[in-house]
């Protein structure tokens, strides 16, 4: 694979792409090669907002049309008018925001072949790591304080939002003490390698990956992939610079180069290269390596905390 060093990243072909609406939408977005409902990856709550070309989005329709002034507005101009506002009442949320469009391979044949290796060997790892499951469960109920299944919003493909699930390991006041915390690592993510906000257990749930095993339920209802960028959390996406949120491009995943590579010994801006990397590479055999490398890179526990 391709060393991190070598990698160079276009923030002008791989930063988020742009979609202004415009008038030639009002007959749905399929005209660009997007679904209706597309528009809705923008979300009102502005974490992938941001100066952009977007701004521009309601410049053709500035003024909705009319007759000329001191003249009876005609029929034609009635309909223009209201179409107007109809698409300006659509698209309202748009202006300043990112639609955020998929990439990597889009191939029939390899998301199809993706799918259903994702099913396949989500239901034969839960099978394989059920007596893991079951005691890490009942350890968990009895000794910590919260629910043993911490469910967490994570951003997904295209940057909708999907219930996460992964074992507790922290405290359960640790979103509210976070800022009492260092934090040791550069860019929009938190990580502190000997944060005291991480239970004994959970020291040992994280260092072995075991932590993750609920994200294969992830896998199964289609949230998330075996083989993917690891998925953030909206607070870390609010802070991205552009060309970063090409990684929510692709559906997240369980494992990727990153998370063979050293995980968090790695720089955040080297950790989206790889994801676009990953994203300029995907194919089943690139899936079958990070699939193979995965192993080896739990049980060394590198970069795992």
């Amino acid at each position: 694979m391709t060393p991190v060093g070598s990698l160079e990243v276009s923030q002008t072909n791989n930063a988020t792409e742009l979609v202004a609406a415009d008038s030639r939408l009002l007959d749905g977005l399929s005209a660009v090669g997007l679904a209706e409902e597309t528009i809705d990856l923008a979300p009102s709550d502005g974490f992938c907002s941001g100066a952009s070309p977007a701004t521009t989005a309601f410049d053709g329709i500035n003024q909705p049309p009319q007759a000329d002034r001191g003249h009876e507005v005609d029929d034609d101009a009635r309909q223009g008018s209201a179409a107007y506002h109809s698409l300006a009442k659509r698209f309202a949320h748009a202006r300043n925001a990112y639609v955020i469009l998929p990439a990597g391979n889009r191939s029939r044949a390899y998301l199809a072949v993706k799918r259903l290796l994702d099913i396949a060997g989500a239901v034969c790892f839960i099978l394989l790591f059920s007596p893991v499951l079951i005691v890490t469960y009942v350890v968990l109920s009895i000794t910590t304080k919260g629910r043993a299944i911490y469910v967490q919003e994570r951003v997904g493909l295209c940057g909708r939002t999907f219930p996460m699930y992964k074992f507790r390991t922290m405290r359960v006041d640790a979103e509210r003490v976070q800022h009492l915390v260092k934090n040791e690592k550069d860019g929009p993510i938190f990580k502190n390698a000997v944060d005291p906000r991480i239970t004994r257990i959970g020291r040992v749930l994280r260092s072995t990956s075991i932590d993750e095993l609920p994200q294969l339920f992830n896998v199964l209802r289609g949230d998330m992939s075996l083989v993917g960028p690891r998925p953030p959390v909206p607070q870390e996406v609010a802070k991205y610079q552009p060309w970063q949120r090409a990684r929510l491009r692709l559906k997240p995943g369980l494992t990727c180069l990153w998370q063979v590579s050293g995980r968090s010994e790695i720089g955040f801006e080297d950790w989206v290269r790889m994801d676009i990397w990953y994203s300029e590479h995907q194919n089943l055999g690139t899936d079958v390596k990070l699939l193979a490398k995965t192993p080896g890179s739990v049980l060394s526990r590198r970069g795992a905390y």
